[in-house]
Parts: C-alpha cells; sequence; structure tokens
C-alpha cells in the first residue's frame, strides 16, 4: 500500500509539472503586472463640465427636429473641442454628435470625442493617434475583466505604445495597456487562463481541461502528504543512520523536495482548493450572456424641453433619458452625485426613482424568475458607491444599485446604463470570498499591497520549487 501511494504520487507530480510550471510562473508575473510594473497616468475619473458650464443654446428636442429625428435610445450632453454636442444613440445604437448651439451633425464626432477622453487621461497632447478603432468583443488585450463594450481603441504614436479603451457613452475608460504591461497580459492569458484551449475547443472545453489538472494537481498534493506520513519513520531512521556512518547523502533533492514540500502544502492547497472551486462555480455559470435592456424614446414623448427642467443648470453633471413602466423620464446625476428622476409629460420628480427603476431592471435580467416566486417580498436595494468584497473592482461599474431578494441573490444594476453589473448568490458569494482571500491573499490587505504581493510571489516560488526538485530527483532515481 505504501510503495502504491509512493509511486502514484510520482506519476500525479509529473503529469501535473508542466501546468504547476506555467500557473507559477505566470502568477509570478501577476504583481509585476497589475502592481509594480502597472503604467501610470495623469487621470482615471473623467470630471465633465456642468449644464451651464456647457451652455447649450438648443434643446434635445430642437436638434431632434431640426435633423428630422423621430426616435432615439439615448442622448446626453458632452464638450470638448470648446464646443458642446448632443451626444445621440440612435436606433442602430451608434452614436451621433450634434452641435448644441446650431445643430449641425459633427460628422466622426464619437471618434473625436474618444480621442479626446484618451488624451485627458493620459495627458498627452503631442503624440499622433496610430490607430482609432471600435472593439465589440474582448480579446487578450482588452479582457473580459473590464467589462465595458462596445470601446474605442485608441493606439498613440508614443514611445510607450500606449493603448487606451474608451467608453464614449459614459465618458470613462475602460482600461489603458503600455507596450511592458501588454507582454505580461499576453504571457498570463496563455499561461495562467490558458486561453488557448478556448480557441481550439470553446470556454466550456478550456473550462474543463483545467478542473481535470487541477484535480490531477489536488491528487499529487494529498498523495504526496500522504506518502510523507506513511514513511515518515523509515526516512528519519535512514537519515539518523547516514549520520551515524559518516556517509555521503545521494538523496537530497529528494529531502528537500519532502521538506520544502511540507513548509508550502498549506499554500499549494490554498491555490489548489480556490482555484478549482472557482473554475467549477465558473462552468456551472456558464450560460448565454444575459439579454440586455434596450428602449426607443419617440420624439412625441419628449413633452418638456431638457432645458426647462426644476432644477438649476449649475447642478446638472449628465442628463439623458429611459423608459420605465410605460413611462419616460430625465435622468440627472447632479454634483452631488445623487440620481435623480423628472417625467418628461411634465416634469414632476419620481420620488424614489432609482430604487424602482433599478427593481425593475432587475426584475427584466432575472428573465421573469423573481415573478415566478423566487422572491415575492419587495427587494431591499442599497446604493453601492465604492468597491468592496462581493462587489469588487473587476465589476468597473459604479455606482450601483444593490437588489436584494429574500433567496439571498443580490442583482448589482447600473441604472445610468440600464446594465445588469453582476448577479451574486450564494455560490457565487463562497467562490468570490475563497478566491480573493485563498488565492489572491486579499487576507493580507492590512500590511499593504507591496507585502501582499511579497507573500504571493514566495509562495507561488516556493510550490515552484518543490516542483522542480521533485522533478530532477524522479529523473535521477531514474537514471542508471
Amino acid at each position: 500500500m505504501k510503495t502504491s501511494f509512493y509511486k502514484w504520487h510520482r506519476i500525479l507530480g509529473i503529469t501535473a509539472l508542466i501546468p504547476v510550471i506555467f500557473w507559477t510562473l505566470s502568477g509570478l508575473s501577476h504583481p509585476f503586472m497589475s502592481n509594480w510594473f502597472r503604467p501610470q497616468i495623469t487621470r482615471e475619473v473623467f470630471h465633465p463640465l456642468t449644464q451651464r458650464q456647457m451652455n447649450p443654446a438648443l434643446s434635445i428636442q430642437q436638434v431632434m427636429d431640426q435633423n428630422h429625428l423621430t426616435e432615439l435610445r439615448n442622448f446626453s450632453l458632452v464638450n470638448f473641442g470648446k464646443q458642446t454636442f448632443y451626444q445621440i444613440l440612435d436606433r442602430d445604437s451608434v452614436y451621433q454628435y450634434y452641435s448644441a448651439n446650431n445643430g449641425k451633425l459633427y460628422p466622426s464626432g464619437d471618434k473625436q470625442y474618444a480621442i479626446y477622453l484618451a488624451r485627458y487621461f493620459i495627458q498627452d497632447t503631442l503624440s499622433g493617434i496610430k490607430a482609432a478603432s471600435i472593439q465589440t468583443s474582448f480579446d487578450g488585450q482588452y479582457q473580459p475583466i473590464n467589462h465595458l463594450l462596445p470601446v474605442w481603441k485608441i493606439s498613440l504614436d508614443s514611445a510607450d505604445g500606449m493603448d487606451v479603451y474608451i467608453e464614449t457613452g459614459q465618458s470613462r475608460m475602460g482600461t489603458f495597456n503600455n507596450n511592458t504591461r501588454k507582454c505580461m497580459l499576453w504571457l498570463f492569458d496563455q499561461f495562467h487562463t490558458w486561453r488557448f484551449l478556448a480557441a481550439l475547443g470553446g470556454e466550456q472545453f478550456r473550462i474543463i481541461v483545467l478542473v481535470v489538472i487541477v484535480s490531477v494537481m489536488l491528487l499529487s498534493l494529498i498523495s504526496g502528504l500522504t506518502v510523507y506520513v506513511l514513511f515518515w519513520k523509515r526516512f528519519k531512521e535512514i537519515q539518523q543512520k547516514r549520520k551515524a556512518n559518516g556517509t555521503e547523502d545521494k538523496r537530497i533533492l529528494n529531502r528537500y523536495h519532502r521538506q520544502i514540500g511540507i513548509w508550502v502544502s498549506f499554500m499549494m492547497f490554498t491555490f489548489v482548493i480556490s482555484g478549482g472551486f472557482h473554475l467549477l462555480v465558473k462552468l456551472h455559470n456558464l450560460q448565454p450572456d444575459h439579454k440586455q435592456f434596450a428602449q426607443i424614446i419617440p420624439r412625441s414623448q419628449l413633452q418638456i424641453s431638457n432645458l426647462k427642467l426644476p432644477i438649476a443648470d449649475s447642478s446638472i453633471i449628465k442628463l439623458q433619458v429611459v423608459t420605465y413602466v410605460g413611462k419616460y423620464y430625465y435622468l440627472i446625476i447632479n454634483n452631488k452625485k445623487q440620481i435623480l428622476y423628472f417625467s418628461t409629460a411634465d416634469a414632476i420628480q419620481l420620488p424614489g426613482g432609482d430604487v424602482s427603476y433599478a427593481t425593475y431592471l432587475a426584475g427584466f435580467y432575472s428573465e421573469g424568475e423573481i415573478e415566478k416566486g423566487i422572491g415575492k417580498q419587495q427587494p431591499n436595494t442599497t446604493l453601492i458607491k465604492q468597491f468592496d468584497n462581493e462587489y469588487g473592482f473587476i465589476n468597473k461599474r459604479l455606482p450601483v444599485e444593490r437588489v436584494s431578494y429574500a433567496n439571498g441573490e443580490n442583482w448589482y444594476i447600473e441604472t445610468t446604463t440600464a446594465k445588469l453589473a453582476t448577479k451574486v448568490s450564494g455560490i457565487d458569494r463562497a467562490e468570490g470570498l475563497s478566491f480573493i482571500f485563498l488565492h489572491k491573499y486579499f487576507g493580507m490587505t492590512w500590511a499593504g499591497k507591496n507585502i501582499r504581493d511579497i507573500v504571493s510571489i514566495l509562495a507561488a516560488f516556493g510550490v515552484l520549487v518543490v516542483s522542480l526538485f521533485g522533478f530532477v530527483s524522479f529523473i535521477k532515481n531514474k537514471t542508471p
């Protein structure tokens, strides 16, 4: 029995060797990519002008009538190039820009606004624009963790090869990459998440292969610990006999493999369990994307001018329009970051508008499940203004409304875009906590990000050393 455990440990260890090397080396690179070598830019948040500062001369109704527009999906006011424009999202989900002073169409307005925002964020007005293109899907450099789509990819003709990803509809940045970060992203994408498997057989195939490999690693770890326990007395006797006889230790690599393995077994266990749990939940949740909420606003429903609402222009930071249970409202973000709703028919404010709208959207994204009985009670709604352990930075969108139902499901809704930021249920919550604490060591945040990253590097390096010592020992034992 002891011999069988030892044999299987060697087989499992050799099988998992290449994946372990891939994962540990790419894991070692993550702190450099996300922290130490992460490019710095001057601004990461856009601060828009107030409506008073933008000073539009025409209302949205006048612009639509002048250009014979009978409907739109949404609109907003933006200012760049010392001019103010109505940014109108048309039926085809294309942004068109019309002057707020004379109503004329500004050709290539969305592209020019994206370039303006890219230069705003990195504060570079000198570098040329090498390329500007709309990106509607994720790839190795703009990964799913960035969430926002579609975006403009603005590539600057600069020494560091900076790319900036811009979502013009919300005047925000998806991410930014220089040449160094692009290389690290590619390495991490290929050797840690094994994205190449998805290209070969799809996302489900990729996850299943990784689950199998993680299972092999877990069995290798368990069998190794079992071998140590079963052979502990034998190992100790051999060491004592060698010391008594003064003979050379010819199996020093085996000894180091065992000793260091005991020390790093806990770290390897946390990596394997959290990684495996992460993959299983991802496999469980693998399904077509939620249908997206879409609205069409007829011109006839915009009865009250957007310039004659009962709120001071000096407090309006953003203005757009939404439809909710058959009615239409101007959605306004004021300078206190409050989200207010005013009827387009009579300019009367909707009390608790953001809560009502978020609850309505949560019901839409649940595809009727909530109405069928998952949570018939009125949900609790909480405004989330900063990221936390459940709604982490990877979700990107803020502020959001958290719509909580009695069954434990939390639906995070960004009302300003009518988007579902994420849904968290019991298993998602458990997986998220295990991943950030057992895989990314967020439990050491109290010591600072640098210390946390150093500890995670040492843990990954320890696993790598143990694996390599085991491999060399295997080779030496096989050599005649």
